[in-house]
């Protein structure tokens, strides 16, 4: 996860925009890690005034706010969402686009490999996937402890770049 900190420097300068946009069902468990992510961003953010920083909460239907994110104009776009990546529970992993096809992404209604497409038909970006490993997935269930910590562990490490 140290990678996690140092990879966004490298990339990232302030006068860029940013949109990250966080994707899960809150019904499902682990699967809620992205939007729960995103949401504690956006919270942390709320005082702060960043006008090149958009929080997108995709929810299970993230292709609804491509419209949103284009007019937005990001020249990064950051998708946190879990994934089944064979790993241990909150185990945070930063993928290529190139490389989620591969990666088993939780409770979308449309591949997120097509929507990343899609995207890039249409705006110029630099566009990077995070996922966090899930212990599990059960309707009605909470977050586990794993998966809380990296959520926690990341919107910190995303905090600290900006």
């Amino acid at each position: 996860m140290q990678s996690l900190k140092k990879q966004p420097k490298k990339n990232l300068k302030s006068k860029n925009r940013l949109a990250i946009l966080g994707i899960g069902s809150e019904l499902r468990g682990d699967d809620a890690a992205g939007v729960l992510a995103a949401k504690t961003i956006q919270k942390n953010l709320e005082n702060k005034k960043k006008k090149n920083i958009e929080i997108f909460i995709g929810e299970t239907a993230p292709e609804n706010l491509t419209g949103e994110i284009k007019k937005f104009k990001p020249t990064h776009l950051l998708i946190i969402d879990s994934a089944e990546m064979g790993k241990k529970p909150g185990e945070v992993h930063l993928f290529s686009p190139d490389e989620i096809k591969g990666v088993s992404f939780c409770t979308h209604q449309l591949p997120l490999r097509i929507m990343v497409n899609y995207l890039r038909n249409f705006i110029e970006c630099n566009i990077a996937v995070i996922g966090i490993q899930p212990r599990g997935l059960a309707f009605d269930a909470k977050p586990s402890k794993e998966v809380n910590a990296a959520i926690k562990y990341l919107a910190s490490a995303i905090l600290e770049v900006f």
